[in-house]
């Protein structure tokens, strides 16, 4: 999968830019606050309908501009002649609106038309940060993986936002009454946070065993005097289960929320199902939050992002791979090992803030990016 034309409209600091693209590495340097990291968000956007930055919108349209317009020429993978036109305007106050070959969709109906692993600096947040961090992670993979996931994961989200509510209600903590029903329409929304969280979980598991190798053998080659590398899946209802599906995992949410119903109501929060749960982070015999170096962190975010990588070509899928100022804390050894690790990629996005930071080893189109403008530079 590649990109051969990006536009931008109004998003971020670009009032417009236009590039022509080609399969294999493009290279963005420039100062930082430049603007390099605004290209490569707005090819995330395109993937995953949302910001790595921020969590709403109206950050991304430029200020004094009404919309932003996010728009690229997608190609299913080199040699293959089936290409996709896709647009997206993000709207101040108003929905967005989305085009798919120039006809209008719903912005939700982009989703899987293009598929990216993206590393920025933020993703330490992935190993050193609060659970929902790594519950994000590994959401946005198993929905790159099976993007129907998408769907089911707004309503399950739905679903734990109606129970929380009914929850305060008959606590006690809601200014209105719970009204007559309430602990009925509760078990309603059970069996639904059961049913789909069933689905959630199960993808959650199968795509942890599926790549702890993967995160294993990159983080050993990125950091090989390090400890062993190992992910694990700590669940409020299911343990750390590989094989098991979805019927089963269903089943045990239900009783595990059958069990806490008292508890639920009395604190007036949903105390069971994949909201709840956490991806363990290992070094040895250690967890990677509160003991590892900083480098080691760093090292451990980009083996996971390198391994989710390999996990969806391994599925038949070439993502697009991007690298968002990912040299700045490696030496010139892991710089040289992570070129090794993307060498077959089919395109790739690499920003870096001074060329010097560039491995010897690294080949690609080169665009230095100044303040409003990228220019392609002649080797």
């Amino acid at each position: 999968m590649y990109l051969s034309q990006l536009h931008l409209s109004n998003f971020r600091s670009y009032t417009s830019l236009d590039l022509e693209l080609s399969p294999g590495t493009t290279i963005l340097v420039g100062s930082n606050g430049y603007g390099k990291t605004n290209i490569v968000e707005a090819v995330q956007y395109l993937a995953t309908l949302g910001s790595h930055r921020v969590s709403s919108d109206q950050p991304l349209i430029r200020r004094g501009s009404d919309i932003a317009t996010i728009g690229a020429r997608v190609h299913a993978g080199i040699g293959d002649d089936r290409c996709l036109s896709l647009a997206i305007d993000l709207r101040s106050g108003a929905a967005n609106r989305a085009l798919l070959n120039k006809a209008p969709v719903r912005p939700r109906e982009l989703r899987g038309a293009v598929r990216t692993i993206f590393f920025a600096p933020e993703d330490l947040a992935i190993v050193q940060g609060d659970p929902s961090e790594r519950r994000q992670f590994i959401d946005e993979l198993i929905v790159s993986r099976w993007p129907r996931l998408a769907g089911i994961r707004s309503e399950y989200d739905r679903a734990l936002k109606q129970k929380t509510a009914l929850l305060k209600a008959i606590s006690g903590r809601s200014l209105r009454g719970a009204g007559g029903g309430a602990e009925e329409t509760v078990a309603v929304w059970d069996e639904e946070i059961a049913k789909l969280g069933a689905e959630i979980v199960a993808a959650r598991l199968r795509t942890l065993s599926d790549s702890e190798d993967m995160v294993a053998r990159h983080y050993s080659t990125i950091a090989p005097k390090s400890n062993l590398a190992s992910v694990s899946y700590h669940s409020s209802a299911v343990a750390h289960d590989s094989q098991a599906d979805a019927d089963f995992l269903r089943i045990t949410l239900a009783e595990a929320i059958a069990m806490r119903k008292s508890e639920e109501i009395a604190r007036g929060v949903c105390l069971v199902g994949p909201h709840r749960d956490d991806c363990s982070l290992s070094l040895g015999d250690l967890p990677v939050r509160g003991y590892a170096s900083h480098g080691e962190s760093w090292s451990f975010a980009l083996a996971l992002r390198l391994a989710s990588l390999d996990l969806l070509r391994e599925d038949g899928v070439e993502p697009i791979l991007i690298l968002d100022d990912v040299f700045a804390e490696l030496d010139k050894s892991r710089r040289l090992a992570v070129v090794a690790a993307i060498d077959s990629v089919e395109q790739a996005f690499i920003t870096v803030a001074v060329p010097h930071d560039l491995p010897q080893n690294l080949e690609g189109s080169v665009y230095e990016v100044t303040p409003g403008t990228v220019v392609k530079k002649e080797v």
